[in-house]
């Protein structure tokens, strides 16, 4: 006889957190206790896969270290739930408001829980960061984007795995897949949630490398789903500086002598071009979402 499929899978990537990871494993355990836990172990170097194994986890050891979004994308494949949680093995994460993401997947597709200001996050660099984020994120979905970075989430398993290939192997993928969601028309909710200190241990992630890979990934993804967001704006700014480079010909110049600069005429071209452009690759991308429920198998 085989035991009932759990509702309920929660994931945990989890990279030299040895020390940690079954504090972690036991507090979820704490609250939710049918739930099934999963510890993707990213090919550490200490007892991080003994010691979630030891707390009652299912563990999946790595046998290379690929990073945090590939061992998030190897839970959600093996999870069984249809209701997925992503918290992180650090201790940053109260797993006591995992009930409250659950509870509005009644209603959302997704549910991030986003920290509640400046003071939850590690330094007045760090926030900068995540808040310039934010707006490009708010801007080019046409959606309120609070946290884009938080990797602690509750969402629909089937949903996921319609966007898991486009997920990044290493840290952008909790804003990869917000973006991706909110793009395909998916709901999104931002839970206010507490954000403590590490329990040890020091983060693995560089601000300026992945500050830029992160702009890259979100201008990426708007690419893939809207891309008018990015390319009307761009031949906005052609056309302004074709315009700006005649009217500083036209006011500089012997009225007899005006002519067309070809700046002007090189910057107006490009504006076509690139308009032109990004009127295509919109209808590809509206394309390629409607064919997609279609290919599911």
């Amino acid at each position: 006889m085989t035991s009932a499929e759990p509702t309920v899978s929660v994931v945990i990537p989890a990279y030299n957190e040895g020390p940690r990871v079954g504090t972690v494993v036991a507090a979820v355990r704490a609250q939710l206790p049918d739930a099934e836990i999963i510890v993707v172990d990213d090919a550490s170097h200490d007892d991080t896969a003994a010691q979630a194994a030891q707390a009652g986890a299912r563990v999946i050891a790595r046998p290379h270290n690929l990073g945090n979004g590939a061992g998030v994308k190897t839970g959600i494949r093996a999870a069984r739930g249809a209701a997925v949680v992503v918290i992180d093995a650090d201790g940053q994460h109260d797993p006591a408001d995992i009930p409250r993401l659950l509870a509005q997947l009644e209603r959302y597709d997704m549910v991030i829980a986003a920290r509640p200001g400046r003071t939850s996050h590690e330094n007045l660099i760090r926030w900068l960061g995540n808040s310039v984020l934010n707006a490009l994120g708010t801007y080019l979905t046409g959606m309120p984007m609070r946290d884009l970075t938080s990797g602690f989430r509750a969402m629909r398993r089937s949903v996921m795995l319609e966007h898991l290939h486009l997920l990044p192997n290493q840290f952008g993928w909790p804003m990869t897949s917000a973006l991706a969601l909110a793009k395909a028309g998916h709901h999104i909710r931002f839970e206010t949630t507490t954000m403590r200190r590490r329990q040890g241990g020091h983060s693995t992630q560089k601000l300026f490398k992945n500050g830029v890979r992160n702009v890259l990934i979100m201008l990426r993804m708007i690419s893939l789903f809207a891309p008018l967001r990015i390319y009307f704006p761009a031949a906005l700014l052609m056309l302004g500086g074709s315009l700006a480079s005649f009217l500083t010909s036209f006011l500089l110049t012997d009225p007899g002598r005006v002519r067309v600069p070809n700046s002007a005429v090189g910057l107006f071209v490009g504006a076509v071009v690139v308009f032109m452009f990004g009127l295509l690759a919109e209808q590809i991308a509206a394309l390629r979402l409607q064919r997609a429920p279609h290919d599911e198998p």
